[in-house]
């Protein structure tokens, strides 16, 4: 390798874009509110999702991906995933930090988001929520910036 190419090399290394990801995955018992009057959702035959208008449990599956600035444990992420699991269970149901109840996966990776974003500011962060790890959604949160800089970004995450 020729030294051009190495220099080359090191300095997209240099400017990589890092993160790193952690999962947990928690109990939990939500709704979706009017699932089981709305006639597209209470339909009677074979899509009928009616039954979700009821509390119901799932094991909710998060994968957590946030920026680091360098190699050197930026973010220890054995403690990310700590503090992360601590949100939801050191909480009692009236002070909850994150509540389920009537919440989509989305809804809950939009109220992760913010817990996140306050501890650990300026950073690219995507978060995944999934019910029993089958379905779920995916949402990349790009680090405050300008609108000129946010329009003319590139997706960044995990």
């Amino acid at each position: 390798m020729i030294q051009q190419e190495r220099e080359q090399l090191e300095n997209i290394k240099k400017s990589a874009l890092r993160n790193i990801w952690v999962t947990f995955q928690m109990e939990g018992v939500h709704k979706y509110p009017g699932a089981d009057t709305d006639p597209k959702l209470a339909t009677g035959d074979w899509d009928d999702v009616s039954f979700l208008g009821y509390p119901h449990r799932h094991i909710f599956h998060f994968r957590v991906c946030i920026e680091v600035f360098h190699n050197d444990r930026d973010i220890e992420f054995i403690q990310f995933k700590r503090w992360l699991e601590r949100l939801y269970r050191e909480v009692d149901s009236s002070t909850a930090v994150l509540d389920l109840d009537y919440k989509s996966c989305e809804m809950i990776a939009d109220d992760l988001y913010l817990q996140i974003a306050e501890r650990y500011p300026g950073r690219n962060i995507t978060i995944s929520v999934s019910e029993d790890n089958e379905n779920g959604c995916e949402i990349y949160y790009p680090k405050p910036t300008t609108t000129l800089e946010l329009e003319n970004s590139e997706f960044t995450g995990c």
